[in-house]
C-alpha cells in the first residue's frame, strides 16, 4: 500500500519538469512559479522545493562542484532520475502530458529554431510532439545558463537560442538532452550552426580562419573574432557533454 504523503508519477513528473527548467539558485518554496505550481498539484511549496532540491543530490553535475540538495531522495526520485537520463524523449512527452491545467508554459517555443526543423512526412501529432520536445529543451538550456549567452553574457530571452551542439537531424538519440546544448545569442547560435564558432576542450571560445580573413570588418571583430579564447560561462547544471563539443570540432568547425 503506497503511504498517504508518497508522490504520484504525475506530481513528480511536474517536480522534474521544474528542476530542469528553474536555475539551481532559485528552487526556493518563494519562487512565486515554484508556489504557482505546489498548488496545482496539491502539494505545498516547501515540499515542493525540496522535491526539487532531492533531484538536485542525484545529479552529479550539481554535487561535483560542491553544491548539494538534501540527502532525502526517495526510490522513486531515483527512479525517474533514471529514465530522465536514460531516455530525454520519453520524459518531455510524459512531462507535456501531465502540465496542469493553468500551468502555461514560462518560455515558448522559440520559432526560429522551429523554422529549420525538418517536419516532411511527418503527422500533425508527430509535429507537435516535436514541439513540445524543442520547447522543453529550451526551457532546460537557457535556466542552466541562468538566461544568458554562454559567450557574450546577453540576458534577453527573446534574443537566445538553446543551440544543438551535434545538430537536431544528426542524431536522434541526443536531440532533446540539455548536454546537448548552449545558450547562445541569435547571432553566435547562427556562427555555431554554420562551424564559424567552436568551443574548445577546456571550454573556450574557437574562431574560424574564415572568420579572421574578412579583413577588418568591425561588427565581425566586435561580435565574434574578440571572444576569442575566452572562457564561455559555466552553466549551473546539464554541463555540455565533452564528446558533443568534440564531435562539433570534428565534424561541423571550419579551421
Amino acid at each position: 500500500m503506497p503511504k498517504r504523503n508518497d508522490w504520484s508519477r504525475e506530481q513528480l513528473l511536474v517536480a522534474l519538469k521544474l528542476y530542469c527548467e528553474i536555475p539551481f539558485g532559485r528552487m526556493d518554496h518563494r519562487n512565486p512559479e515554484i508556489v504557482r505550481y505546489a498548488k496545482l498539484i496539491n502539494r505545498t511549496p516547501s515540499a515542493l522545493a525540496m522535491k526539487l532540491s532531492n533531484f538536485a543530490s542525484l545529479d552529479p553535475l550539481i554535487t561535483s562542484t560542491g553544491r548539494k540538495g538534501l540527502s532525502g531522495a526517495s526510490r522513486s526520485d531515483r527512479a525517474i532520475w533514471n529514465e530522465m537520463t536514460s531516455d530525454w524523449s520519453q520524459l518531455a512527452s510524459e512531462i507535456a502530458k501531465v502540465e496542469p491545467v493553468g500551468a502555461a508554459p514560462r518560455l515558448e517555443l522559440d520559432e526560429s529554431e522551429s523554422a529549420t526543423t525538418d517536419y516532411s512526412g511527418s503527422t500533425r501529432s508527430a509535429t507537435v510532439e516535436v514541439r513540445i520536445g524543442q520547447a522543453f529543451f529550451r526551457r532546460a538550456v537557457l535556466s542552466a545558463y541562468e538566461f544568458r549567452c554562454c559567450i557574450t553574457g546577453l540576458p534577453i530571452p527573446e534574443l537566445l537560442v538553446a543551440s544543438h551542439i551535434v545538430p537536431w537531424r544528426q542524431d536522434k538519440a541526443c536531440r532533446l538532452n540539455p548536454r546537448n546544448g548552449l545558450c547562445l545569442s541569435a547571432i553566435h547560435d547562427s556562427a555555431f550552426d554554420q562551424g564559424l564558432i567552436s568551443i574548445s576542450e577546456d571550454l573556450r571560445v574557437m574562431v574560424s580562419e574564415l572568420l579572421h580573413k574578412s579583413g577588418t570588418d568591425p561588427f565581425v571583430g566586435s561580435a565574434l573574432c574578440a571572444f576569442e579564447g575566452r572562457t564561455i560561462r559555466h552553466p549551473q547544471k546539464f554541463f555540455p557533454e565533452a564528446e558533443f563539443l568534440r564531435l562539433h570540432r570534428e565534424n561541423v568547425f571550419l579551421r
